[in-house]
């Protein structure tokens, strides 16, 4: 492994990393840190150029997971990723899951990639996307467990050591980046057992984390234009001026979980704060 840096981000679907996270992984991945991306689903259950599953035009929830990973891992080059683990869970079914199967995973991937930092959603899973609350459920999980040598990940036992993570982050969106989002693109919402679910700023206070990614909105772009078989939902993004990219893609925040290196109330503007390799 690496003696650098290393950053590892933990997601449910194709294109989670491009437009939740996207400038904070090609900022890192420019400044030589070793960035990792696991992402739980191949997003089988999404649409196809703007075609639900069943409609004349989609070729099929099979192909569609084919055509989406090959998208990730399109948009993982361009932002400079080092590595990506697809653990092909069902889309849209994450949270009925075995979670000792996903923990275990996630348990293998951080031993294997061992990550100094993980980013992964917030419990509220961004607007209440279930397949959002779990990750970062099965992830924060997966942080205690890969630190107890105790714990044996399936089909790994004996392989990789136990590793602890210095640093644990939620992604955070204020209600200015909420904002900006769902009017450069649509209002994201899910209905979850006859209830809608929206879009949950997170107040100003208990943000712990700002990172400048002003100049990686147009590598953002770049991948995010990868997933070309979902841009039908972002067309307006195509339509949007320079200035308006960078303020959607220009800074990212984020929620400090847990660190064994600081802490307090003055907040970062780096993800390694406190961490010396």
């Amino acid at each position: 492994m690496s003696s650098k840096r290393r950053l590892m981000a933990v997601l449910a679907h194709p294109d989670d990393e491009s437009l939740g996270v996207g400038g904070t992984l090609a900022k890192y991945a420019s400044e030589g840190v070793d960035v990792y991306l696991v992402t739980a689903t191949r997003g089988d259950a999404g649409r196809f150029r703007g075609y639900r599953s069943g409609e004349e035009g989609h070729p099929g929830s099979a192909a569609v997971a084919s055509i989406r990973e090959g998208e990730l891992r399109a948009a993982a080059a361009v932002l400079g990723l080092r590595d990506v683990s697809v653990l092909g869970h069902r889309d849209a079914q994450l949270d009925r899951a075995d979670p000792r199967e996903v923990v275990g995973q996630l348990v293998t991937d951080v031993r294997r990639f061992r990550p100094d930092v993980v980013v992964t959603f917030g419990p509220d899973g961004a607007y209440g996307h279930p397949d959002h609350i779990a990750i970062s459920q099965f992830t924060s999980a997966a942080m205690v467990a890969a630190a107890d040598a105790s714990f044996l990940a399936a089909g790994s036992a004996g392989v990789e050591p136990p590793h602890s993570v210095s640093k644990l982050y939620y992604l955070a969106w204020p209600k200015s980046t909420w904002a900006a989002y769902q009017s450069a693109l649509r209002t994201l919402s899910a209905t979850v057992d006859g209830v809608e679910r929206l879009a949950t700023p997170w107040p100003d206070w208990a943000i712990t984390t700002v990172i400048d990614t002003t100049d990686q909105w147009p590598t953002v772009w770049r991948a995010v234009s990868c997933h070309e078989s979902q841009l039908a939902s972002y067309e307006r993004l195509k339509d949007l001026a320079p200035e308006y990219h960078r303020t959607l893609w220009g800074s990212q925040s984020f929620y400090r979980v847990f660190s064994i290196v600081n802490g307090g109330r003055a907040r970062e503007t780096d993800l390694f704060e406190g961490i010396d390799r």
